[in-house]
C-alpha cells in the first residue's frame, strides 16, 4: 500500500512537472526573466526587427502593430511630443520662407532613381536624398552620381528598420553603419538623419542628439509609394506644399513597386511650385545647417 502511495505521488509530480514546462508557462518563464534571452529561443515571437534585404520588404507602407506594440508605443512619447520637446533636433518643416524641399527616400534604386535624377537635373533642381546603406553597397554609382549633380546625402539606415522597435544600439549600428558606407562616396558623414517610416524612440533621439546629428522628417507626404497616379502625386503635394514644406518622395522602393506617379508627376510640381513663386532648395540649406555631421570633441 505503501508503494502504492509513492507511485500515485510521483505520478502527480510529474503531471505538475509537465504543467510547469509546457509553450505557455515557458513563455511567462522568459517573459518575467528578459536577463536570460536565450534561456528559451524555441519561443521565438516573431518580433525580431526585420533584417531582410531592402528589395524584398515591401516599403514604405503604413505600418500595422500587434495589441502589445500598441500598447507599448502609448506609453512613450508621440513624435508631436518629440517634435515640442526637441525641437532642435527633429524637424519637419523649415522657417516659413518661399522654400520648398524635395526629399526621396529608400535610394538608389536603379529602377527609379536614375529617372528622378534626370528630371530634376534638366529642372536644375537640387533635392535631398535619403540614402539606404545596404543599397549603396550594391549601387555606389548612383549615389556617386547625386553627389556629382548636386544632391545632398542624409542617413536612411542600412536596412529599413522600425528604429521604434529596435533598442538604441541597434539604432546606432544602424546610423554609424551607413555613414561609413557614404563617407567612402561621399567625403563625409551625413548630418541628416531619416527614420525609416518616421519612427523613432526618444532614447534614440536623445542619442542623436548627443552626437550631433538632425532628424528630418517631412510635413507633406506624396504617398507616391501606393502607386499612386502622375495626377494623385501630383495634387498631394500642390495642395499642401507651403512656405518650408519639406516634401515626402521615394526614389525607390520595395519589389514590386511603382514609383512611375512621382517620376511623372515631378516636372509638373516644379513649374506649378515655381509659377507661384517658390525656390527649391536642399534641406540643409532650408534648414541652414552643415551637411556634415557635426564633430564632437
Amino acid at each position: 500500500m505503501k508503494s502504492l502511495q509513492i507511485s500515485r505521488y510521483l505520478l502527480i509530480l510529474a503531471i505538475v512537472c509537465f504543467c510547469l514546462l509546457s509553450p505557455a508557462s515557458a513563455g511567462e518563464l522568459a517573459a518575467a526573466h528578459p536577463e536570460f534571452p536565450g534561456l528559451f529561443p524555441q519561443l521565438d515571437s516573431g518580433t525580431r526587427p526585420v533584417t531582410a534585404p531592402i528589395e524584398d520588404q515591401a516599403i514604405p507602407a503604413g505600418s500595422s502593430r500587434s495589441a502589445s506594440q500598441s500598447q507599448k508605443r502609448a506609453e512613450t512619447l508621440t513624435l508631436s511630443q518629440l517634435l515640442r520637446k526637441y525641437p532642435e533636433t527633429i524637424k519637419t518643416q523649415g522657417p516659413r520662407r518661399k522654400h520648398i524641399a524635395l526629399t526621396f527616400d529608400d535610394v538608389p534604386d536603379p529602377r527609379f532613381t536614375p529617372q528622378v535624377l534626370d528630371v530634376l537635373r534638366r529642372h536644375h533642381v537640387h533635392a535631398t536624398f535619403f540614402v539606404v546603406g545596404s543599397r549603396a553597397e550594391k549601387h555606389p554609382d548612383l549615389v556617386a552620381r547625386m553627389i556629382k549633380e548636386g544632391h545632398a546625402i542624409g542617413n536612411h539606415s542600412y536596412n529599413h528598420p522600425k528604429f521604434g522597435e529596435i533598442s538604441v544600439n541597434a539604432f546606432r549600428t544602424q546610423i554609424i553603419r551607413t555613414e561609413n558606407i557614404i563617407n567612402t562616396m561621399a567625403g563625409y558623414k551625413p548630418r541628416l538623419i531619416r527614420p525609416p517610416y518616421g519612427d523613432i524612440s526618444e532614447q534614440q533621439l536623445k542619442w542623436a542628439k548627443v552626437h550631433g546629428y538632425k532628424l528630418v522628417n517631412w510635413n507633406v507626404d506624396s504617398l507616391d509609394w501606393k502607386g499612386l497616379s502622375k495626377s494623385q502625386v501630383r495634387n498631394n503635394i500642390i495642395t499642401h506644399a507651403g512656405k518650408g514644406s519639406i516634401i515626402l518622395q521615394h526614389g525607390g522602393g520595395g519589389r514590386g513597386s511603382n514609383l512611375r506617379g512621382t517620376i511623372q508627376a515631378l516636372p509638373e510640381v516644379i513649374n506649378i511650385m515655381r509659377k507661384r513663386g517658390y525656390t527649391f532648395v536642399t534641406v540643409p540649406q532650408m534648414l541652414q545647417v552643415s551637411k556634415e555631421k557635426e564633430v564632437r570633441k
